[in-house]
């Protein structure tokens, strides 16, 4: 019978590079007062051992737990894995997240609670206290949920809110929508388009306050009116389908629409064509989020790119470097999207009118 393969413990790794097991400590901890010469050496008999740091054993041996938990909304989530349309906001909160994790020799632990749920505030309280994090990562909507973030400063656990402007000793991140909307405004301003419609989502989440904020902004730096030019969806599918045939009915119909996600600008352009309307001919359409089945639609669409990864990649830097009592940026911290032009967007034709 083969002999098992003895593990490699810290104790090898310290005596090969002859250091000490607090250095060893030190450098598998990404602590930043080690010497860069010491940190090489370290981690030239980590690569020669094949040394695995286990979390367990650096668990034991600090305070910390060396466990990032991200928290998403459970109905949304569910909701969208069953519909299997490309969306990707898991996905992309995943790379970004374990990626960085990964760097400092942590591990994202994903866990989804409902927001609206009665039980909220015991499921929390069941999750932490099997996983014990270090921190905490909020999505929308539950960065500004109150119960949850007061139940989280109440444990005394460091919390990084996304889409979130809060104040306070913890961390706030957002992709800069307002900026963001008003950038897909001021791109169809300079196509000609002057009657810009906007679809915002559910006015559960801040974000769509601040895109509405950004298109009326730009729409009124531009000296144009927005009245009768938004409707309210829910970032679903149907919303989007809704708020576009109101908006198209109406006699000074717009010319362009911006929708508060993909979904609802693939609703958008699906009625535009039901209705007899060539896009972009006739209607152009930007979106937000930039998930990838907006490539595969006809014409593909023109969408602002939200950086979910980078953002849930700073989120975790963030939350280790304040764990760690280092120097924190000014909030909130903001990660800038972009605008990725395909085919949805045309400049206004001279003779386009909007009599049927």
């Amino acid at each position: 019978m083969a002999r098992r393969r003895q593990s490699v413990t810290i104790k090898h790794v310290a005596a090969d590079a002859g250091v000490s097991l607090q250095t060893v400590s030190r450098v598998i901890n990404n602590e930043a007062n080690v010497r860069p010469e010491m940190k090489e050496r370290v981690q030239a008999s980590i690569d020669k051992l094949g040394y695995v740091p286990s979390i367990a054993a650096q668990r034991m041996s600090g305070s910390r737990s060396y466990l990032i938990l991200a928290l998403n909304d459970r109905d949304r989530t569910i909701e969208d894995w069953r519909a299997r349309e490309g969306r990707d906001w898991v996905d992309q909160m995943l790379l970004g997240g374990m990626l960085k994790c990964a760097e400092y020799g942590y591990r994202l632990i994903f866990e989804l609670v409902d927001t609206h749920s009665d039980h909220v505030e015991r499921e929390l309280n069941a999750v932490i206290a099997a996983v014990q994090p270090d921190g905490v990562i909020l999505t929308p909507p539950h960065s500004d949920n109150k119960l949850i973030t007061d139940l989280l400063e109440s444990s005394g656990i460091r919390f990084a809110r996304i889409g979130s402007r809060a104040n306070g000793e913890n961390i706030s991140i957002t992709m800069g929508d307002d900026e963001l909307a008003a950038m897909a405004t001021r791109h169809l301003l300079e196509k000609g388009h002057e009657r810009i419609a906007f679809i915002a989502g559910s006015m559960e989440y801040a974000i769509t306050q601040w895109r509405k904020d950004g298109w009326k902004a730009a729409m009124r730096e531009a000296g144009l009116p927005t009245e009768g030019l938004c409707e309210i969806g829910d970032f679903s599918y149907d919303s989007g389908d809704a708020a576009t045939r109101t908006l198209l009915a109406k006699k000074e119909r717009p010319t362009a629409i911006i929708a508060g996600n993909d979904q609802m600008a693939m609703a958008a352009n699906a009625v535009a064509h039901e209705l007899g309307m060539h896009v972009p001919g006739d209607l152009s359409i930007i979106s937000f989020d930039n998930t990838p089945v907006v490539r595969f639609v006809q014409p593909p669409l023109t969408a602002i790119d939200q950086p979910v990864a980078e953002t849930v990649s700073r989120a975790v830097e963030l939350l280790i470097t304040s764990s760690r009592g280092e120097k924190m940026p000014p909030m909130p911290v903001v990660v800038e999207g972009k605008l990725v032009e395909r085919q949805s967007v045309a400049a206004l034709r001279p003779s386009h009118g909007n009599d049927d």
